[in-house]
């Protein structure tokens, strides 16, 4: 089964094949994603050791969106030991969010 996941905007896009789920997370991001992808496979009669390759959208776009996503997917890449792309098709070890612009640091108030 292949894995796409976008979560590059408030609202999360993942695919498992040919199906589509959305689902706007706010600020659960972190704490429900992986638990969303498995009962989406659950859904499906599916667990993670039935995904066969990912493809992230690693960006431009949220600075933590991209962030969680790429942990999520590098992570499961990893572990299940299959093959990772960018949403160009472009194989990755590992995926590194591309945010469009330069990260804006705040000088220290100190």
């Amino acid at each position: 089964m292949k894995l796409y996941l976008d979560t590059s905007t408030p609202e999360t896009i993942l695919k498992l094949d040919d199906k589509e789920y959305k689902y706007t997370f706010a600020n659960d991001l972190a704490e429900k994603l992986l638990e969303f992808i498995k009962d989406k496979l659950a859904e499906n009669h599916k667990t993670f050791n039935d995904i066969t390759e990912i493809t992230f959208m690693s960006g431009p776009g949220s600075f933590t969106g991209l962030r969680i996503g790429a942990t999520i997917v590098n992570t499961l890449a990893s572990e299940l030991n299959i093959p990772l792309y960018d949403h160009h098709h472009k194989s990755h070890q590992i995926i590194l969010p591309d945010y469009g612009r330069p990260a804006r640091i705040s000088e220290p108030k100190k």
